[in-house]
């Protein structure tokens, strides 16, 4: 793709939230705050709010299918972002869609299993499927911890363990691993490639709002790799992101977790200058 002669094309293989926090929704502010066109195959509809997830109407596979074969064939792909599938016939159906897509087309895939409220996004024996089929088609998975520890595990595991479980998830196939840092006790993501283990420093925003973050953080992620970001330089860009549009988030919007605020619908609050922060090897 020569990027200096045309927009990149990204796609978001998720699911629709009602409320406009996050899924597609969430995937196609992140985009437009990139600079890439978006476009979405819609994977279910969730009536969905900030406080819950109240039904869920799931998208049959082959149309799932046809609407990554429409884009692909007259508009073009140059990325792919993946979050909520639901089932195993809808990870079957978009493993089905990837294999059309042109060889080395990167993908994000965000393993989404809970909601921001609660909901269970992802059945049970679908994990099977997610590990077996998309994981190795993964050019970056973005777990956050919880999600890290199902993929590899059913027990629990320590805050210590965040480098361990990156070094796990990429064993089951992806290129890349960035747990995201989300529900540690620290807000670094720490990012693997199979040589490299860095955390991504970050700081906490308790007075933000945080609904949308993970799928910001993926989707701003495979924006950058369609314009041609290394998958470092591409997850250091999604870490900076996707923390302001917490920080910046919509916290009046609904009676639970608000949306995070990517566009800068709100002007960005005023903060103190801080010294530069740089990446560093991950302490463990």
């Amino acid at each position: 793709m020569d990027a200096g002669t045309r927009i990149p094309r990204v796609l978001s293989i998720a699911g629709s939230d009602s409320g406009g926090g996050a899924g597609i929704q969430a995937d196609l502010k992140a985009f437009a705050a990139s600079g890439v066109h978006g476009m979405t195959a819609i994977t279910a509809i969730t009536a969905q709010n900030t406080v819950g997830v109240s039904a869920v109407h799931v998208i049959p596979p082959e149309v799932i299918i046809a609407q990554v074969r429409a884009v692909r064939t007259d508009i073009g792909v140059d990325a792919v972002k993946i979050g909520m599938l639901g089932r195993l016939a809808t990870i079957e159906a978009v493993a089905t869609a990837l294999d059309e897509l042109p060889s080395g087309t990167p993908v994000v895939l965000d393993p989404v299993m809970v909601a921001e409220s609660g909901a269970e996004l992802l059945d049970p024996t679908a994990k099977a499927g997610l590990v077996e089929l998309l994981l190795p088609r993964a050019t970056v998975a973005t777990p956050n911890l919880p999600e890290a520890r199902a993929l590899v595990t059913d027990s629990a595991t320590s805050e210590e363990d965040a480098a361990a479980l990156a070094r796990a998830v990429r064993a089951l196939g992806p290129q890349v691993v960035v747990v995201t840092g989300g529900h540690r006790e620290r807000a670094a993501d720490v990012f693997f490639d199979g040589e490299r283990l860095l955390e991504l420093a970050g700081e906490r925003y308790p007075g933000g709002a945080a609904h949308g973050s993970g799928c910001t953080h993926s989707s701003v992620l495979a924006a950058r790799l369609a314009w041609g970001d290394d998958p470092l330089q591409a997850a250091r860009t999604a870490k900076r992101l996707a923390a302001a549009a917490v920080e910046n988030g919509l916290a009046e919007i609904g009676a639970g977790p608000g949306p995070v605020d990517v566009l800068g619908i709100r002007p960005p609050r005023v903060r103190p200058e801080s010294p530069d922060v740089t990446d560093a090897p991950a302490p463990f």
